[in-house]
């Protein structure tokens, strides 16, 4: 019986440093592994003793290509523990910056790292060298999406204008709407992006997947709301270790996140588009038609496609907050300190970042609890992998490892983002 070992020693175009091990016997699949060998950097554990109003700007250097991710629900967390809730105007405003984080993280990750499994090219410089004009708009997207982060955080990598309660201060209403010319821009460029992604040759795949998401009872779920799935879960952030617990396995590096049954799920795009379908815009409604998609997509190589449908979205959105834009007086609400346990839980780009803070009387953390969305959605990426490969064994090795890396880039995997867990027992005489 032959034996067949595809092994990819460092996966290109993710962020952080993983790999890929599949082992086949004959038309036997043996092993399927996904490997997240980066070293782990012990966020959760450095935490303790800190001053939780410290806890959104240590958290946001988790991940330069999404800090909003961890500011933003680090301080959600730490708000609940302390029992203050900000101004519709803060939360707006909160919104706005992270529309800016979706942008440049997902295009970054549709035109970049994704888009050249699709065209049989290594990366994005060979695309520029095909098609120029595609690159061009790409990179002028982000640019506006990381102008919306400046705008509003002070800078587009680790904001220095974010605070527990909302802001340091708040960006004038013409500072905002300088913005405009370019988000109406970007709304027509980002469906023409999506539009010529979806005459891409997609994989035929499709997974009843176990969707996991939030969902706000006002808008698209970004910043905050309940957690959901499409099978009938609806809870609180407060409730999330009573649904989902992580698992160390012996291969990773970074825990492995999964419902109390034991089964996998997924979240990211895909979850959101399809749990919230309803909440997007006309516009975006029209794109996604116009690139094929019903309301519920199920084919995992198609989300390159709910990326840019949400990246529009995220446009829309921005100009809608702008338009409307009332700076808030006062820019933060004031919090002091007192004892409590908080939770909090916003949109990713990647899917739901969970954080869980217990602050004792004088405001310091005593235990951290942080979910990435990478960790919550290794499982299910190894069952994606088992599948692709069982589908597609005639494949030549070459063909079928290029398969099995594109089906890991499917979640834009933030390999670094899911290396922080440290389990620490000290025993002293």
């Amino acid at each position: 019986m032959n034996e067949r070992v595809l092994q990819v020693d460092a996966l290109a175009r993710v962020e952080g440093e993983g790999a890929l091990y599949v082992k086949l016997k004959g038309d036997t699949i043996e092993k399927v592994e996904f490997r997240i060998f980066e070293p782990p950097r012990f966020f959760e554990a450095f935490m303790v003793g800190r001053d939780a109003k410290e806890a959104p700007d240590i958290t946001s250097r988790i991940c330069g290509i999404c800090p909003i991710a961890y500011v933003m629900s680090a301080s959600h967390a730490v708000e609940d523990a302390l029992g203050i809730s900000v101004t519709p105007e803060i939360s707006a405003l909160r919104r706005l910056i992270y529309c800016g984080e979706w942008i440049q993280s997902h295009v970054l990750h549709a035109a970049m790292l994704h888009a050249p499994d699709f065209l049989g090219l290594h990366d994005a410089i060979k695309i520029a060298e095909v098609h120029p004009e595609l690159v061009r708009n790409a990179l002028r997207l982000k640019k506006a999406g990381n102008s919306l982060m400046e705008a509003v955080g002070g800078r587009s990598v680790h904001p220095v204008n974010t605070r527990i309660g909302g802001f340091y201060s708040a960006p004038k209403k013409k500072e905002l709407e300088a913005l405009l010319p370019e988000l109406d821009w970007a709304v027509g460029a980002a469906r023409e992006v999506a539009v010529a992604f979806s005459k891409f040759p997609f994989p035929d795949d499709s997974h009843d997947y176990q969707f996991v998401s939030l969902r706000h009872p006002d808008h698209y779920a970004i910043d905050g709301g309940r957690i959901v799935s499409n099978r009938g879960l609806d809870i609180a952030a407060s409730e999330f270790n009573d649904h989902f617990y992580e698992e160390h396995v012996a291969r990773s590096n970074a825990l492995h996140g999964r419902m109390r049954d034991g089964s996998a799920y997924l979240v990211g795009p895909l979850a959101r588009y399809s749990n919230n379908y309803e909440q997007l815009s006309d516009g975006a409604k029209e794109t996604a038609d116009m690139c094929g998609l019903g309301r519920t997509v199920r084919n995992p190589f198609q989300s390159i496609l709910v990326r840019m449908v949400e990246v529009q979205y995220a446009f829309e959105e921005a100009a809608r907050i702008i338009r409307a834009y009332q700076p808030p007086s006062p820019s933060f609400i004031a919090a002091p300190p007192r004892a409590g346990v908080g939770h909090g839980c916003t949109e990713a780009p990647r899917g739901i970042c969970y954080h869980s803070y217990q602050l004792d009387g004088e405001g310091l953390i005593r235990h951290a609890q942080i979910v990435p969305p990478t960790s919550q959605n290794q499982p299910q990426i190894e069952v994606d992998l088992t599948r692709v490969v069982a589908a597609n064994m005639n494949m030549q090795d070459e063909d079928l490892r290029w398969r099995c890396e594109q089906t890991i880039r499917n979640y834009d995997p933030c390999i670094s983002c899911a290396t922080h867990f440290l389990k620490l027992t000290v025993e002293r005489d």
